[in-house]
């Protein structure tokens, strides 16, 4: 134990202590400090009871929310606790989020592109909706798919005039996103007749405030198409919808029309909607159960007008042309490459395995002049480069068949990341 001596020294002895030898020995010496033992235990008493082996085991939480661990020391004797500073609270979160498995592996914002031409028509009818996690429920539980969030994809082809389309692109996606928000649905959530109610009640809340905008057309001052100016011209007026609502772990397609949704699976073309011809057998039952008729004339149409047999909108074709749209819950696969919404435009002259190898081509970079998508590069508009120009390439190939109408595609990257 070493001593300590308390004194006044004068000014020539200090001046010979600090400049001897033993007096830098004296100043660079440990010295060891006898503790009080019961310092020692109250000071034990202060850490966890369990013995740690390294300075994570023990790590908790005190009251105020900053991390504690207990440390062992080379002895094995456990050391008082050390608080961590705020700044490493959130490595501590995202370290256990992962060893949960509930991190970013799963919520994830999926890359797309999309692409929409006038074509050979006089007027551009169609609209692309795109609204990446526009709907999350974050008191549910971790496991729950609307916790991760969903995205939501429309193509939207209109007909008569453009301003039906428009509205579905500016509204439906909040009708679902009010719908999925409710829990008065009657199914269990998340369920195959859960997302069928869902769709279904918000195509028909679509379907009727485009009827009532229709309606009081007339006292609108504002003029934005040419259908406004001659107001019986509005209840001729409708849109297709294919709606593609895509979770971590399903993909959900509601279609009205015939637009259509075709999932690549491991270089196979799935279609995950069907289209609404009206001489589809079961379609052309149902018009003529409503009193209706299929009329061919340059095609089959709904009393010779209409070439598809349900659209949001057309008040004067009610009750055979109807809004109810065709819901499929898909489960999600590691092999799930990419989807494919896209207007009548595209599939009139495109088929759906081709529009699949296209799209593929494009996304693995082995088009001429194209990077592969690895890149992670940007476009203009704030989609994935790699879909934009598999989209593109897309219409202009329905382009140079000769599709007659506008051509709308809209690609979403299904890949997870590495």
């Amino acid at each position: 134990m070493a001593e300590i001596c308390c004194g006044l020294l004068s000014k020539t002895e200090a001046s010979c202590e600090s400049s001897s030898r033993a007096a830098r020995r004296r100043r660079m010496e440990f010295r060891r400090v006898r503790v009080d033992p019961a310092v020692k235990r109250r000071r034990m008493e202060l850490c966890s009871p369990r013995d740690c082996d390294n300075a994570f085991d023990n790590c908790g939480a005190d009251s105020d929310g900053a991390a504690q661990l207990s440390l062992s020391s080379d002895k094995g004797k456990q050391l008082p606790p050390i608080l961590l500073t705020p700044i490493l609270n959130p490595l501590l979160s995202s370290a256990a989020a992962l060893a949960s498995g509930s991190g970013n592996t799963k919520d994830f914002l999926p890359k797309f592109g999309f692409a929409s031409v006038c074509g050979r028509r006089r007027d551009m009818e169609d609209a692309v909706a795109s609204h990446l996690s526009f709907c999350r429920r974050e008191h549910d539980f971790a496991a729950d798919e609307d916790a991760a969030g969903l995205h939501y994809f429309g193509v939207y082809d209109g007909h008569g005039c453009s301003h039906v389309a428009t509205k579905c692109k500016e509204r439906l996606h909040e009708m679902v996103k009010e719908e999925l928000l409710l829990d008065d649905v009657g199914e269990a959530r998340n369920s195959s007749n859960w997302w069928k109610c869902v769709m279904e009640r918000s195509f028909t809340r679509m379907d009727k405030e485009v009827v009532a905008w229709n309606e009081n057309v007339v006292d609108d001052t504002t003029v934005s198409c040419r259908c406004e100016l001659q107001t019986p011209e509005c209840d001729a007026v409708g849109s297709t919808a294919v709606v593609a609502v895509v979770s971590p772990y399903n993909i959900v397609v509601a279609n009205c029309g015939d637009s259509r949704a075709v999932l690549c699976r491991s270089g196979k073309a799935i279609p995950l909607s069907t289209d609404h011809k009206p001489d589809r057998p079961d379609e052309m039952n149902r018009i003529q159960a409503a009193g209706g008729r299929v009329i061919f004339w340059e095609g089959a149409r709904v009393l010779g007008v209409l070439a598809m047999s349900r659209a949001i909108g057309d008040n004067y074709l009610k009750p055979y042309v109807s809004c109810e749209p065709e819901v499929t819950v898909t489960e999600r696969s590691e092999e799930d490459e990419c989807l494919i919404l896209a207007s009548d435009g595209l599939w009139d002259v495109v088929s759906n395995d081709t529009a699949c190898g296209v799209a593929r081509m494009c996304l693995k970079g082995k088009a001429k002049g194209m990077e592969p998508s690895s890149s992670s590069s940007v476009d203009d508009d704030g989609g994935d480069k790699a879909c934009s120009d598999a989209s593109m390439l897309l219409t202009k190939l329905a382009l140079a068949r000769r599709s007659a109408d506008n051509v709308s595609v809209l690609v979403i990257d299904l890949r997870r990341p590495t």
